[in-house]
């Protein structure tokens, strides 16, 4: 069986306190891309046998997809192996949710290979073990996401919006940003329930201008080329530009695909990964 997996944006992403255990309270308005990694699965005998198509992916424990086979198949005991083969578009390590989406896309799969047949709900329970984002990856869309990535609610869907995706050279560790992240030093929080009503009227303009990524005060300050990518963004015609999930992808808003062309030719001269693509 195969699926595609689907990668995300943040439309916005809040910080809104930390647990005694030390994981983040959030709260993000998610929309998925039009880009996505394609996941293909079989049975086996025994074991997870990974495979990817990008070289230094690792196929092992520390891949989230080998991750979500691991604990699907301890908690269904399931007795036979499973071969996952992974073909990535999706940037890593970018803040797009590539490892997050591909998890998701193994427990699904799996859900239905072995015939489990697993209500939703499950499935995120066993989602939340692996990652913040992989509960949201299991269905996408556009959705607010609370708490640590659990709480997750349908939002109005904010599809076909055109966007260009900038990924520089170099990726970011999410660990390390949140760990690195002084709450008491936001001093500009997203205005979250203003952007779920201009999504729910469809107001592009007020979402592409009041879209806000609290993770910035930290990779931002760490890595300048991002605001350049920003600036650049909508120098080239972007309504508005704003950094996913802990970066260092960038994306921008467009209107018209002629000018979401001409930023792509424009940073295609000093950037390798770059997209156009729509929300879905």
């Amino acid at each position: 069986m195969k699926t595609k997996a689907y990668a995300k944006v943040n439309i916005s992403l809040d910080v809104v306190g930390k647990r005694e255990d030390g994981y983040h309270l959030l709260e993000m308005i998610m929309q998925t891309i039009d880009l996505y990694d394609v996941i293909e699965i079989d049975k086996c005998e025994k074991g997870i046998n990974m495979k990817c198509n990008i070289c230094y992916v690792p196929t092992d424990e520390r891949n989230l997809a080998y991750k979500a086979a691991k604990l699907f198949m301890d908690k269904y005991n399931i007795n036979s192996g499973v071969n996952i083969k992974i073909y990535k578009n999706i940037p890593v390590s970018a803040g797009m949710a590539g490892g997050s989406t591909n998890a998701a896309a193994v427990l699904r799969l799996m859900n239905k290979l072995f015939n489990i047949n697993a209500p939703i709900s499950e499935l995120r329970k066993i989602a939340l073990r692996i990652g913040a984002d992989v509960p949201y990856c299991i269905e996408g869309g556009t959705a607010l996401c609370e708490g640590i990535g659990e709480k997750i609610t349908a939002l109005n869907p904010f599809k076909n919006c055109i966007m260009v995706i900038v990924k520089p050279s170099f990726g970011v560790s999410t660990k390390e940003v949140y760990g690195d992240l002084e709450i008491n030093k936001i001093y500009k929080h997203p205005n979250t329930y203003g952007l779920i009503r201009a999504l729910e009227r469809r107001d592009v303009n007020f979402i592409a201008n009041n879209m806000r990524n609290v993770l910035e005060n930290v990779t931002l300050n760490r890595h300048k080329i991002i605001r350049t990518i920003k600036f650049d963004m909508v120098k080239n015609g972007a309504m508005g530009s704003l950094m996913s999930g802990s970066g260092p992808t960038v994306f921008g808003i467009f209107d018209d695909m002629v000018k979401a062309q001409r930023c792509y030719d424009a940073m295609k001269l000093n950037y390798k990964e770059v997209f156009i693509t729509r929300t879905i």
